[in-house]
């Protein structure tokens, strides 16, 4: 089944913890924290401290991104705050096995992560090693922007190369995926959805979440 990740860089933060119960109730499993620090991307978002505190609220998994120049640095503080799954950037990382082996060594899930532009054969040899691959498909540091279309083709290829080399990893996407589009993003291959406007901008975040699961599932039933 795909997974929808509502994203909370799209959140009322005044209503954070009451829009965490509206998607759960949705069905959401998964919550996605876009971190971003002002320096890798021109936004600054949240912290340490917002994961934490949420952590005691919901047993949701926590699936951190970070947007951030030191991931080294603060990759294990995630997993310590309570995030399940962290993904790291390719460009931000030159020591990108280390990084992946370190998050895992914290008992997390790891996922590497990739700009629109940045070519697949990055991955090539830490493909066998991630639980996951997040591909962007907006430049990152904004909410709210539209897909970039080429990004669906990296995701056909990366799910080509997936099965060719007989792993396991899931295929993530994020940025201007919209009940519009969703189906095609699933019939490309992505495994998890990450939506934040969509979601948390709507006025029914449970149902909005409910509606592009529908959309996601109905598209990979006609492709079947």
């Amino acid at each position: 089944m795909i997974e929808i990740l509502p994203s909370l860089l799209a959140a009322d933060f005044a209503r954070l913890g009451e829009q965490i119960d509206q998607v759960t109730a949705g069905g959401a499993r998964m919550l996605h924290f876009d971190v971003m620090d002002g320096r890798f991307v021109p936004n600054i978002s949240f912290g340490l401290p917002v994961l934490e505190s949420l952590r005691k609220k919901t047993r949701l998994q926590f699936d951190a991104h970070l947007m951030i120049t030191d991931a080294d640095s603060y990759a294990p503080r995630f997993v310590e705050a309570g995030a399940d799954l962290v993904s790291v950037h390719v460009e931000a990382c030159p020591h990108i096995d280390r990084t992946i082996r370190a998050i895992q060594a914290e008992g997390a899930r790891a996922g590497a992560v990739l700009n629109p532009a940045t070519p697949l054969s990055t991955l090539e040899h830490v493909l066998p090693l991630v639980d996951y691959v997040l591909l962007m498909s907006v430049n990152p540091g904004y909410g709210g922007q539209k897909l970039i279309p080429y990004v669906l083709d990296k995701v056909r290829a990366l799910r080509e190369q997936r099965a060719r080399l007989g792993l396991e990893f899931a295929i993530e996407i994020d940025g201007g995926v919209t009940v519009d589009n969703v189906g095609m993003v699933a019939e490309a291959g992505a495994d998890w959805v990450v939506a934040g406007t969509s979601v948390l901008g709507a006025a029914d975040p449970a149902q909005a979440l409910a509606a592009m699961r529908q959309a996601a599932e109905n598209a990979l039933a006609r492709r079947a």
